[in-house]
C-alpha cells in the first residue's frame, strides 16, 4: 500500500540556491507515494521583521550555505525504482499557504523593464488564508492562486550545480502559473531516483512575472510521486483536467515558443495518431502559446490545447 510521509524545511532537508544531483536524498520512498512538503521563500534581506517567520526559516537561514541563487529547495527526495530516461509523476494534489504574507521585489537591472525601473523595491503584501485574497498595498484584493514556482527532479549529473534562478529541461524555476492544486506535471529522470525537490512558493502571478518576482510565499504541498516506464519525454508536460501543457524555455523568447509547440505538437501525435501535419494545425486552430515568465535567465512559454478537441 502507498505511503504517506511529510518532509518539514529544516537545515537538514533545505538546499539553497540550486540545483545538483551530488546532493544526497533527504527522503526514500516508493513509486506511487505521497509526501506533504513544507517550503520556505524569502532571503533574509526579504524578510518583514522578527516574529514573522515559519518554523525553520530562520534556523536555515542561519546555519544553511548560501547558494548563487535566491530559491529555497526542500529535498531532494528518491523515489525507489526511478531511473535515467524514466518519467516521474507528480501529482498536484494539494498546495496552501503557510503564513498571511507575502513579499514582491524589483531589482535594478532586473525584470521585463530593467532600463525603466533601476531602484530596488521590496513591499509585503498580506494575504487572507480564509478568502484566499492579497491586500494589495494600492487598494483592491487579488485572488490567490498558489502554486511552486520552482520544482523538479536532479539535473543531469554533468551540469553540475545548476543555479536556482535558470529553468531547463528538469524543471527548476518554471514559473508556470497554471501548475496549481489538482495538476500533474511530467519530467524526464536524469538520474537514479529521479530525486525530486520543490519551493519557491507563489500566492499569486500573472503570466510573465514581468518585474522579477510573483507574491512570494511559504507554501506546503501534498504531492504523489509515481515512476513512468510507459512514458519518455524531453522536456516537463503538465495536464489538468480541461488541458494539456507542454512547455519551452529558451534565452530566446521566439526560441522558447519553438519549442512549447514542437513539444505540444509531439504530444498531439503520440496520443491521437495525428500526422505532425494535422496537429500542427489544431496547435493553429485550439491551441494557446502563452508566455510563462520573461525574467529568468532562459524565458518560458507554455502551450495550452484543450483535451476535448483532440480526437477520442
Amino acid at each position: 500500500m502507498p505511503k504517506h510521509h511529510h518532509l518539514p524545511s529544516t537545515p537538514e532537508t533545505v538546499h539553497w540556491g540550486f540545483w545538483d544531483a551530488r546532493l544526497p536524498a533527504v527522503l526514500h520512498i516508493a513509486s506511487g507515494d505521497t509526501v506533504t512538503i513544507d517550503t520556505l521563500s524569502g532571503e533574509p534581506e526579504d524578510m518583514p521583521g522578527s516574529g514573522m517567520v515559519v518554523e525553520g526559516h530562520a534556523e536555515v537561514h542561519a546555519q544553511v550555505e548560501r547558494g548563487p541563487g535566491p530559491h529555497f529547495l526542500t529535498g531532494p527526495i528518491h523515489i525507489a525504482g526511478a531511473l535515467p530516461g524514466d518519467v516521474l509523476q507528480v501529482d498536484l494534489l494539494a498546495i496552501d499557504l503557510r503564513q498571511d504574507w507575502g513579499w514582491n521585489l524589483q531589482l535594478p537591472l532586473h525584470g521585463g523593464l530593467p532600463e525603466e525601473f533601476p531602484e530596488k523595491r521590496l513591499i509585503h503584501i498580506p494575504l487572507d488564508k480564509v478568502d484566499m485574497s492579497a491586500n494589495l498595498p494600492w487598494g483592491g484584493r487579488l485572488p490567490l492562486r498558489p502554486f511552486f514556482g520552482n520544482f523538479g527532479v536532479a539535473p543531469p549529473a554533468n551540469y553540475a550545480q545548476c543555479n536556482s534562478i535558470v529553468p531547463r529541461e528538469f524543471g527548476g524555476n518554471m514559473d508556470n502559473k497554471e501548475l496549481v492544486a489538482g495538476v500533474s506535471v511530467y519530467f524526464s529522470v536524469f538520474n537514479e531516483g529521479a530525486l525530486f525537490s520543490a519551493g519557491d512558493g507563489h500566492a499569486a502571478q500573472g503570466d510573465g512575472e514581468v518585474c522579477l518576482t510573483a507574491i512570494e510565499t511559504c507554501l506546503t504541498g501534498t504531492v504523489r510521486l509515481t515512476v513512468r516506464k510507459d512514458l519518455k519525454l524531453t522536456h516537463p508536460r503538465a495536464e489538468s483536467e480541461t488541458h494539456w501543457i507542454t512547455m519551452g524555455m529558451h534565452e530566446d523568447l521566439d526560441e522558447a515558443a519553438r519549442r512549447a509547440l514542437r513539444e505540444m505538437i509531439a504530444m498531439i501525435v503520440e496520443r491521437a495518431n495525428l500526422s505532425r501535419q494535422d496537429a500542427y494545425s489544431l496547435c493553429s486552430l485550439a491551441g494557446d502559446l502563452r508566455i510563462t515568465q520573461i525574467v529568468d535567465g532562459n524565458k518560458g512559454v507554455h502551450c495550452m490545447l484543450p483535451k476535448s478537441v483532440l480526437p477520442s
